[in-house]
């Protein structure tokens, strides 16, 4: 008879100390923080794994099993909106601690049930952590106070990452988004449809009722180390940032004063550079398009506050568009692709994602005599590039352009008739916008 397994004794245990060095080794000395933690927005450092000595002395179930669908519900009149400060570009820290500095100024009054209104966006598990977070705030506030006033969670998926283009993006974001909702514990929950059918929207939460039974476990992220961990992080941060809105005197002194508003301003504008710069990626907005779709979709929700990611490359769209339909012709780009394999290829790939984004035509050869096209990016590596650019910049009358940075060599291929660079620096929203002009596309905006 084969013998037991011992799982204890065939797999013993391994110390968080050999891990680590485990992982050192295979750097080969490359830092540490830069290659393998992910700092957020809020400015919270995730690491690349979790164990239990992660878990918060405090861990354990905080959210509930079942949520109410509640399409297109209204808030109520009294009802604390951390959703606008999301749309309005806040972060997860700002979210939770402006709205628990709202719950403060109206707990000392209450003792019934305040309904707090929470958009959930994108990123998966600190979404997740968000709400949970949001629970634990609300009872220590609530304790503090020596409160029974109860805490009820209305979640809706935002517009702040929504697009008029590549719309069916708009519908696997909201699935994520309302996963994100779901398993952090909300009580009813909006998925707002953005240019795809209304029934999806209703469809996806019976999915998650009816076929994947999410509403069978109370709180299925309890215990998990990282979110755990995560959760407790956006508490403790959110708690610095309501204690000093206290100490400016309370949530409407810090509204009324302007304090609140120019710090969501301020995250705002970082979180538009990361996405201008392309760091950080919307899916057929600023990178990977669908560039055969050229016509917007009309039918989205009207959400004033909401200040969207997508529109500044949707008015680039637009206008690529509006020339194309004033003059009978859509710009094209080249990617004019030579030499060394592995880097022509990356490089005609990055160009058509860059360009795509602002709704050009996109032609890929390795010729261009009989070529068409308003521009042409030469794709190759750095090493032949001058002798590349000097045949074609010879041989062509419409703007020349390299793909990459070479910078050895950049003032002897301006010399020789290249216009300009692309490369994973430059800001994709000014770029556009500059080649745009130069194509005389200035009159149909």
């Amino acid at each position: 008879m084969p013998e037991p397994l011992n799982i204890l004794a065939d797999f013993p245990p391994v110390p968080t100390e050999a891990w680590e060095a485990a992982i050192k080794a295979d750097l080969k000395g490359a830092d540490y923080d830069k290659k393998l933690v992910w700092r957020t927005e809020e400015g919270l450092a995730i690491r690349p794994y979790y164990r239990k000595e992660a878990l918060p002395t405090d861990a354990g179930a905080i959210a509930t099993a079942d949520w109410a669908i509640a399409q297109a519900a209204e808030p109520a009149p009294d009802a604390i909106r951390a959703d606008i400060f999301h749309e309005a570009g806040a972060h997860a820290i700002q979210e939770l601690g402006y709205s628990i500095a709202a719950a403060a100024d109206m707990l000392a009054a209450n003792t019934g049930s305040i309904e707090f209104v929470f958009a959930v966006g994108p990123t998966f598990f600190l979404e997740i952590a968000k709400l949970r977070a949001a629970r634990k705030l609300f009872a220590q506030l609530a304790r503090a106070f020596g409160s029974t006033a109860t805490m009820r969670v209305h979640v809706c998926t935002p517009q702040r990452n929504k697009s008029i283009y590549d719309r069916y993006s708009n519908l696997l974001r909201v699935t994520t988004e309302a996963l994100s909702a779901v398993l952090g514990g909300c009580d009813s929950l909006d998925v707002v449809p953005f240019g795809f059918d209304p029934h999806l929207a209703l469809n996806l939460q019976r999915i998650l009722k009816e076929e994947v039974h999410l509403n069978a476990v109370a709180d299925p992220a309890a215990g998990c180390y990282y979110i755990e961990a995560l959760t407790d992080s956006l508490a403790c941060q959110a708690w610095r940032l309501f204690q000093e809105v206290e100490a400016e005197g309370g949530y409407a002194k810090a509204q009324a004063n302007g304090s609140i508003e120019r710090a969501i301003e301020q995250s705002r504008t970082a979180r538009a550079k990361s996405y201008s710069s392309r760091k950080r990626a919307l899916v057929g907005v600023n990178n990977y398009p669908d560039v055969t779709e050229k016509t917007p979709h009309p039918d989205v929700p009207a959400y004033p506050k909401a200040t969207r990611i997508a529109e500044p490359f949707e008015q680039i769209r637009h206008r690529t568009a509006v020339h194309a339909t004033a003059t009978g012709h859509c710009p094209k780009v080249l990617l004019l692709k030579r030499g060394d394999v592995k880097m022509k290829g990356a490089r005609a790939n990055f160009c058509f994602n860059f360009f795509g984004c602002g709704g050009f035509d996109i032609e890929d050869s390795e010729e261009y005599l009989t070529t068409d096209a308003d521009l042409i990016i030469l794709c190759s590596s750095d090493a032949e590039y001058l002798p590349f650019a000097r045949e074609v910049c010879a041989c062509v009358d419409v703007p020349v352009l390299v793909a990459g940075n070479p910078v050895n060599e950049l003032e002897a291929l301006r010399a020789a008739g290249v216009r300009g660079f692309v490369h994973i620096q430059s800001d994709a929203i000014h770029t556009l916008s500059e080649w745009q002009n130069e194509l005389g596309m200035g009159g149909h905006q």
